[in-house]
């Protein structure tokens, strides 16, 4: 037996949405003002020249592209690209995403796309397979998997952002080499990888990888980072030999620039988007403190989460809802169990794809967090608002949360309480 919307309504109406104020968050802001040119600097280092020189007329480049919204993504590739062709030789990209996009080799090229990846952009053609060649094993007999276009071409160039992984902690985790053993492995790389679980994942990267580097004609690699507000504050080209001992130090530094939620707690926090273009995670364990499994340790708690809607970028992938308490009926209406199921099966990572409790709109979503949370004020809830967890650089925070914001000095009020305000739906958007 369902239960009505009027009983549910009648429930909770006596829990009004509170006033919410917004709220600047500050963080270093400084960043690369021209994204070409400094490409063009990194390429133009004796070191990295040294290696373009060694590319052949005619001979085949393979240069990655993730699954990820990189800031100036294609602009990187281009520039990339016109150095490959400016020594007569084939530059191709090539998506290394794992099993994103559907596990499909349509649905890859098609997330590029979205990214403002394609062919006329970059200037080179877009090679997507699923297909994949098996380079080597493991120390352990794991057998290593690498894209078929990849592992054919004369030279690989990988590209990618690092930054901390949104499951486990490790010296290596979301970056360069990461990219070449589960984005270049495809779905069955991804697979092998994750196969005994986050917990081993910081050893099966550089185990993984290190074949990868020794099968693989790997040329260089280029790592960018991101500051909090999505701007390149870092761009380095690195051989492939010293990638291995290079990326911890950007890790370190990603970690230091990255965005997070600059309080300790909260009772109620509301995403308005689940995304993968947003994170891995669909909402970043490191900004929420709603991890996925215990290889990760984020100092952010709140009480009751909820998600109100999904990314159009995500193409209906809405992983990582199982980490709210609370979605919308918009919200699962628009998404695509299947492709999260994929993620879930490849990663291993059952708790993202639970579907939580579900309200018909945003009002009812807010209300019932305020209604279940406990040993708290409900008539004067801590509540912060946010888009998604990669823009944290303006937040809403409710009335009750003023005098904490007002202590910290990295937090700037920006105006006077506003109600929220609800369409005739009960919709904030």
């Amino acid at each position: 037996m369902q239960v009505s919307n009027e009983t549910l309504n009648k429930l909770l109406a006596p829990y009004a949405v509170p006033k919410m104020v917004e709220v600047a968050q500050q963080f270093d802001s400084s960043h690369i003002h021209d994204v070409e040119a400094a490409v063009r600097q990194e390429l133009a280092r004796e070191e990295i020249a040294a290696l373009m020189r060694t590319i052949q007329r005619d001979e085949t480049v393979a240069i990655t592209c993730g699954s990820r919204g990189i800031a100036h993504i294609a602009l990187v590739l281009k520039t990339i690209v016109d150095a490959v062709k400016s020594r007569g030789a084939q530059p191709f990209i090539f998506p290394a995403m794992g099993s994103h996009g559907g596990a499909t080799a349509a649905g890859q090229k098609e997330l590029l796309a979205l990214y403002g990846v394609t062919e006329a952009s970059v200037g080179a053609p877009i090679k997507a397979t699923m297909e994949t060649v098996v380079v080597g094993k493991t120390k352990t007999g794991k057998s290593v998997n690498i894209d078929a276009f990849a592992a054919s071409a004369h030279h690989v160039i990988v590209v990618n952002r690092v930054k901390a992984h949104t499951a486990f902690t490790g010296t290596y985790e979301s970056g360069l080499m990461k990219m070449m053993v589960v984005g270049m492995g495809k779905h069955v790389g991804a697979i092998a990888c994750h196969d005994e679980g986050f917990g081993m994942m910081a050893k099966n990267i550089p185990e993984f990888a290190e074949v990868v580097m020794k099968k693989v004609p790997i040329l260089f690699g280029v790592a960018l980072v991101e500051n909090a507000y999505e701007q390149t504050c870092l761009l380095k080209a690195i051989p492939a030999k010293s990638i291995p001992s290079v990326e911890p130090e950007l890790l370190l530094y990603a970690k230091s620039r990255m965005g997070r939620l600059l309080f300790s707690s909260c009772d109620i926090l509301i995403n308005d988007y689940v995304g993968k273009n947003i994170s891995g995670e669909g909402v970043d364990p490191n900004v929420t403190g709603r991890v996925p499994t215990p290889y990760c340790a984020p100092a952010f708690t709140a009480q009751r989460m909820a998600i109100l809607d999904i990314t159009d970028e995500s193409h209906g992938n809405c992983y990582g809802i199982g980490f709210a308490d609370v979605i919308t009926q918009r919200l699962l209406d628009k998404s695509d169990l299947s492709s999260m199921y994929i993620n879930a099966v490849t990663s291993t990572v059952i708790p993202g794809v639970k579907i939580p409790m579900i309200c018909e709109n945003h009002k009812r979503a807010i209300q019932c967090c305020i209604a279940t949370c406990v040993g708290i004020d409900r008539h004067a809830p801590k509540l912060i608002r946010i888009k998604d967890t990669l823009h944290v650089g303006t937040i809403l925070i409710s009335e009750a949360m003023l005098d904490e914001a007002k202590k910290n000095p990295a937090l700037h009020i920006l105006g006077e309480p506003k109600a929220m305000h609800f369409d005739e739906h009960g919709n904030l958007f």
